[in-house]
């Protein structure tokens, strides 16, 4: 008996189905599904790529001629998928079924064979690039070797690596003089001829600039590249990429010319449109910590044709009140990366319980050496502020006694504010950080070692001689595939004579979103000692100052000589971009290494959203070591880190 489920049997049921097939499903859509067995991802991927059925899965009108001319075409499809993988003697067990009107179901279970495998491996450089480490450590690397299974995938890749390799780097008249492949099914052997002849490394030749945006000279010291020196088209790239970032110009293109055969040089050229000076941008975030910002940029990108710059930005948030900052930037050496700049700032944020005002304005000298950029500056500082605290009266006016103030008389709680004092200094110092390779002078969000050290004298204003170091370090480990161990350490270290004296700007704070999270922002850190006087009250442990006058001590969180924190935190991709964090922080500010109790901790777990220029996080952070005593935080940044 023969089935209408098989495929020869379906021709002889198909004439005696028909007009059941057009009355029960009139609309019904074709479609084959292809299953594939026996095969490793890659080979299982070309074979799709080769058969007919993939190419008619989704078709309308599959008839049962059009299904039986499919088959026929599978077993050369296959050997043809195969052979690019040293497989010539492929065996198909194919079944095709009908699942139901115009639907088919096509099954292959494919034993792939004896692999085809290399008896001889013969590759060969000559020329003036011969033993240039550009190609000795391509062909050091080859893919392939006697002994090893056939793959044409590997043998194509090694071809295009070295003459991608000579294009790029000047060898512009390379070709490959000899390029065999031999293979004999039968003895399932290969063979691998190749010799790449590289001819002359060519040179950059004259340069030209069409551009009245800078001066020329200017423009020139953007070029990553001297005439005379070997070509490389990855400096021509570097070289768009620096005069791009610069801000001068639009429509900018820089292209090699047609090369000089007979003395070996590229001529570049480059043409480039003067960019709108004056850019406005308008700008608003969201951190947990620092709240709802708003920021407003103005940046004229070419003052004058010497190149010099010039911005002004103004944020607005819940605890930087406010921050105007100003910078005038002269380029000087390498322009991309090296600068004098003066900048100058007004801002107004809250430290703690410090309500910090501050204005500063100096140089800065930035220079870039190897992976290393320094900045040396010089700030002149004036820091003032105010304090608020709680002390405790005499209940000489109405108001419910607080568990805090229980001595008699002192048994009602009264808000006070109080100044910190004004600081007037000038503050030299230096800035140690490293930068990625082909670093162009970009903003850069995060920096793997970061260092900072500054100081002050009494002969230079401050009312305390001190010296500060700051130190953060950053690390993401990629432990396989889709596991990253991101490892963040911070260290601060103050040496002052007189501690109290320095100003609140220039203490540390500990705690929040970037430092401990499970913890309030900026909450960690030791008190100190501040007086509220003129108090029309007498107050506890207060001191007389005159008449109706009491000078009324309370404590108050004022930032600490000395810090460390640090993180360690292990992520993992999901898919849709999307990413799940586990966490755990731990550090604090304080007056003293030897002090008890020295680290608070907080853990957590969080998620992460991957956007194309940033990633948004979302972080639940709790308190390990005040367990109990305060409910878990929850965090919402946006962070570069991708």
């Amino acid at each position: 008996m023969t089935s209408c489920n098989s495929l020869h049997g379906a021709r002889l049921c198909s004439a005696s189905g028909a007009l059941i097939l057009l009355f029960v499903s009139p609309l019904a859509r074709a479609q084959i599904t292809v299953l594939i067995h026996g095969l490793r991802q890659p080979m299982r991927n070309n074979v799709r790529a080769y058969l007919s059925f993939e190419r008619y899965r989704d078709s309308k009108h599959l008839t049962v001629d059009t299904i039986e001319r499919l088959e026929n075409r599978v077993e050369t499809e296959v050997r043809s998928a195969l052979e690019p993988f040293g497989y010539f003697e492929p065996v198909v067990h194919l079944q095709v079924t009908r699942t139901g009107p115009g639907s088919w179901r096509v099954a292959l279970d494919i034993e792939p064979g004896p692999p085809v495998i290399l008896r001889k491996v013969d590759v060969r450089l000559t020329g003036a690039g011969a033993i240039d480490p550009l190609f000795t450590r391509i062909t050091a690397r080859a893919p392939f070797h006697p002994g090893a299974q056939l793959n044409e995938s590997d043998y194509e890749q090694f071809k295009s690596a070295l003459l991608h390799t000579a294009a790029t780097y000047g060898y512009l008249d390379a070709r490959l003089t000899r390029h065999e492949l031999l293979v004999d099914p039968k003895a399932r052997a290969a063979t691998i001829a190749l010799t790449l002849e590289t001819g002359m490394r060519y040179r950059f030749g004259a340069t030209t600039i069409d551009q009245h945006a800078v001066k020329p000279e200017l423009a020139r010291r953007y070029l990553r590249y001297r005439q005379g020196r070997p070509f490389d088209l990855t400096q021509v790239l570097r070289t768009q990429f620096a005069l791009d970032d610069s801000g001068y110009f639009s429509h900018l293109t820089v292209l090699p010319g047609t090369p000089d055969t007979v003395h070996h040089t590229v001529p570049v050229h480059v043409q480039a449109s003067a960019s709108r000076p004056n850019v406005y941008s308008v700008a608003g975030g969201y951190e947990t910590d620092t709240g709802p910002r708003a920021i407003l940029s103005w940046q004229d990108r070419r003052v004058n044709t010497a190149g010099h710059r010039m911005s002004v930005d103004l944020q607005i948030a819940r605890l930087v009140k406010y921050s105007l900052q100003s910078r005038y930037v002269i380029p000087i050496g390498d322009p991309a990366t090296e600068n004098l700049t003066l900048a100058a700032s007004v801002e107004q944020r809250q430290l703690a319980a410090i309500d910090a005002r501050t204005m500063t304005i100096g140089p800065s000298l930035t220079r870039v050496t190897g992976r290393w950029q320094t900045v040396w500056f010089v700030n002149y500082v004036h820091a003032t502020g105010s304090v608020s605290g709680t002390i405790c009266e005499q209940p000489a006016r109405s108001g419910a006694p607080s568990a805090a103030c229980t001595t008699p008389p002192y048994t009602l709680p009264a808000s006070v504010l109080t100044s910190v004092g004004n600081s007037d200094m000038l503050v030299p110092g230096v800035d140690i950080a490293s930068v990625p390779v082909g670093y162009f002078g970009e903003p850069i969000f995060q920096h793997g070692v970061f260092i900072e050290v500054r100081g002050s004298h009494g002969t230079l204003g401050s009312g305390s001689n001190f010296l500060q170091i700051h130190v953060q370090l950053e690390r993401v480990l990629r432990l396989a595939p889709k596991w990253h161990l991101l490892l963040r350490d911070e260290f601060g270290a103050t040496a002052a004579s007189h501690f109290d004296r320095m100003p609140p700007v220039m203490r540390f704070f500990a705690g929040g979103e970037g430092s401990v999270r499970g913890f309030e922002y900026n909450s960690l850190s030791p008190t100190q000692t501040f007086y509220a006087g003129r108090m029309s009250q007498p107050c506890q442990t207060g001191v007389a100052v005159g008449p109706a006058g009491y000078q009324c001590p309370f404590q108050a969180q004022a930032g600490g000589k000395d810090l460390i924190t640090g993180t360690v935190e292990l992520d993992r991709d999901l898919p849709r971009n999307l990413a799940i964090a586990a966490f755990f922080d731990y550090g604090n500010a304080f007056n003293s290494f030897h002090q008890p109790r020295l680290l608070q901790y907080g853990a957590g777990l969080g998620i992460r959203v991957r956007l194309p220029v940033l990633t948004l996080g979302l972080d639940v952070g709790e308190p390990l070591s005040l367990r109990g005593h305060q409910l878990p935080r929850v965090y919402i940044n946006f962070s570069p880190r991708l």
